[in-house]
């Protein structure tokens, strides 16, 4: 009987030695801010310190009105430079605008301080600080998935100084498909404070191909360059924990509701891909239901991020949306 028990001891020690080396294995450190700046900064990028010890990291480019950009979830302002080529720096650009695009705490080079508490308000007071930081007074809004219902909070919150919406894929109402129902056994141990704190720092490229290949129409678009982009940005400085902060609480936020929206009078431009998969389609319907006297565009064939997979007709969709809200700005402003 000793030899069966000692047996047992030896596999549990074995198994126990697997996998303390599995997961230091897979194990994943912080990346410095700097080494990031360095690979992923460009000449346009600039930071700007706001309120609270959040370090901005955004870019402002190009010339004439001005349009501010919200990137979604996990992403970064790099998801928009398709856009910035088409309307603010390129030289086939279909209009002169002034684009801006910011990264969110947690996000991209932007940092934030220790013990930050993401949350849709959270993002949405931090861009009313850095619209203050910069003197901004009147711009067009965009925003794509998260970014989007950071975009329709903050609009509803400073409506003098939104002269245009811009909803992209955005997310904000209640998901009620049957497959949304059952959160995900990932999320369910992320919640665990042992099991999450462990899961948080290992290896998660595998997760972030799949979720970024489910955001595309067609998953070939997404490569090994932005795959990296992605995990290794994820990597930075106490983005892991606020990631997961937004991830655990999206079940909670103040929904979207036709009550909710209505107030909002500006010029709203409602866009998604037929084909979303992380934003149900139906709801750009809701949106634009809700929302008076808003447009709606449906690309064919495209998925959650049209700006990146279909940049020339959403980014020729919002030049001409622009174009028609500043027309109708003068002749409201004479009523």
């Amino acid at each position: 009987m000793r030899w069966l028990l000692n047996a047992v001891l030896v596999l549990i020690g074995l198994a126990a030695i697997i996998a303390v080396g599995g997961y230091f294995a897979l194990k994943r450190d912080d990346i410095p801010y700097e080494r990031l700046e360095s690979q992923y900064g460009s000449p346009a990028s600039q930071y700007v310190d706001l309120p609270g010890g959040v370090r901005m990291h955004f870019r402002d480019q190009g010339q004439g009105p001005v349009l501010l950009l919200i990137h979604g979830f996990s992403a970064s302002l790099h998801t928009w430079e398709p856009w910035v080529d088409r309307l603010a720096t390129g030289e086939n650009r279909l209009g002169d605008y002034r684009v801006i695009s910011i990264d969110l705490p947690g996000h991209g080079l932007t940092r934030a301080p220790a013990g930050y508490q993401a949350s849709i308000e959270a993002y949405r007071d931090a861009v009313q600080a850095f619209v203050a930081a910069r003197g901004l007074t009147s711009f067009a809004l965009a925003g794509n998935s998260m970014g989007g219902n950071v975009a329709w909070e903050y609009a509803l919150a400073h409506p003098e100084q939104v002269n245009a919406l811009i909803l992209v894929d955005a997310s904000g109402w209640q998901d009620t498909r049957p497959e949304a129902a059952e959160e995900p056994l990932v999320f369910r141990l992320m919640r665990n404070r042992t099991l999450g704190s462990i899961l948080l720092k290992l290896d998660s490229s595998r997760l972030v191909r799949q979720g970024l290949e489910a955001a595309f129409y067609d998953p070939a678009l997404v490569d090994e360059a932005m795959l990296d982009r992605y995990t290794r940005m994820g990597r930075a400085p106490g983005h892991r924990e606020i990631l997961l902060q937004m991830t655990l609480g999206f079940r909670a936020r103040n929904f979207a509701t036709a009550e909710r929206l209505a107030p909002l009078s500006m010029p709203v431009l409602v866009m998604t891909g037929d084909t979303d998969r992380l934003v149900p389609p139906e709801h750009a319907t809701q949106f634009h239901e809700a929302i008076a006297g808003s447009q709606l565009v449906v690309l064919e064939h495209t998925g959650h991020v049209p700006q990146e997979e279909r940049p020339d007709e959403s980014a020729m969709a919002v030049h001409e949306f622009l174009h028609q809200a500043a027309e109708r700005a003068p002749a409201a402003a004479a009523r």
